[in-house]
């Protein structure tokens, strides 16, 4: 080999020694912490169903996010296979559930600590503007008129059904759910529930034919659908809005719950519901 052909070989292989330096930096380099959406679970077929739909909704508007899936009970995987399954990789747990209940204050936490402290939980989806607009959203489809007449708007309502929980705090996310949404549709909204608190959704229901509102529409709060979503339904005197699912924008309150957990200083197990 020429000495005129030196130069040109040792700039290659300078050339090629850095690129295999940076493709072994990048190959070490660890991706986004996973994200594992935490459901309720129902013997419904129609809740697994749901969930996974947005789960791959979730997927593809974050790729480089590994998702995956436990539940609380009735559905596999539950949540402590769920844990184990990420060993001792990072991972933020987003509770598909809308309110600081039980499940999120006491058994999510309880899971972590026990199996993988090194996992984040992030906060239920509600209350949140996007919830808001999910309900909104579902609402419209189910035949409520985004434009009506001021005497049309006092003869109407909704009802907020929701699952219940004897936790307070549960009631308290739910009333400013509640009352965004009433805020969004120019009507009342009365919060009810299928099960552990009060109102009940007949009662919801009664006390908005009191007050002259008879066109009155049940939206479901509820994640999937289940038995207290039907339920709830079945009870409405004009329309039901559909369970809230895989509406686009639970699918972005899902990373922003994602993205909040990962912005904290340190886990936690509860935060601010905004």
């Amino acid at each position: 080999m020429t000495a005129s052909h030196r130069p040109r070989d040792e700039s290659r292989i300078r050339l090629d020694s850095t690129a295999h330096l940076m493709d072994s930096i990048s190959s070490q380099r660890p991706g986004p912490p996973a994200l594992v959406l935490v459901a309720h679970g129902s013997r419904d077929p129609r809740a697994l169903h749901t969930v996974r739909a947005l789960m791959e909704r979730v997927r593809r508007l974050r790729p480089a996010v590994p998702v995956r899936l436990g539940h609380i009970e009735l559905n596999e995987p539950l949540l402590p296979d769920a844990l184990a399954a990420l060993g001792t990789a990072p991972a933020v747990l987003v509770p598909l559930l809308l309110t600081h209940g039980h499940h999120v204050k006491r058994d999510i936490p309880e899971a972590v600590a026990a199996t993988a402290p090194h996992v984040r939980v992030a906060a239920p989806l509600g209350p949140h503007p996007l919830l808001v607009d999910t309900l909104y959203a579902r609402l419209v489809a189910a035949g409520w008129r985004t434009r009506t007449s001021e005497a049309t708007r006092r003869g109407s309502g909704v009802v907020l059904a929701a699952a219940g929980s004897r936790d307070p705090g549960s009631a308290v996310d739910t009333r400013r759910t509640a009352r965004l949404l009433a805020d969004r549709l120019g009507v009342p909204v009365v919060p009810a529930y299928a099960s552990a608190a009060t109102p009940t959704v007949p009662a919801a229901l009664r006390a908005l034919a009191a007050d002259g509102r008879h066109r009155i529409a049940v939206a479901s709060c509820f994640t999937a659908p289940g038995r207290f979503a039907t339920q709830c339904a079945e009870q409405a005197p004009w329309i039901a809005s559909a369970p809230l699912g895989a509406h686009p924008a639970m699918a972005r309150l899902v990373l922003h719950r994602y993205d909040q957990a990962l912005t904290r200083a340190r886990p936690e197990p509860e935060l601010a519901s905004a």
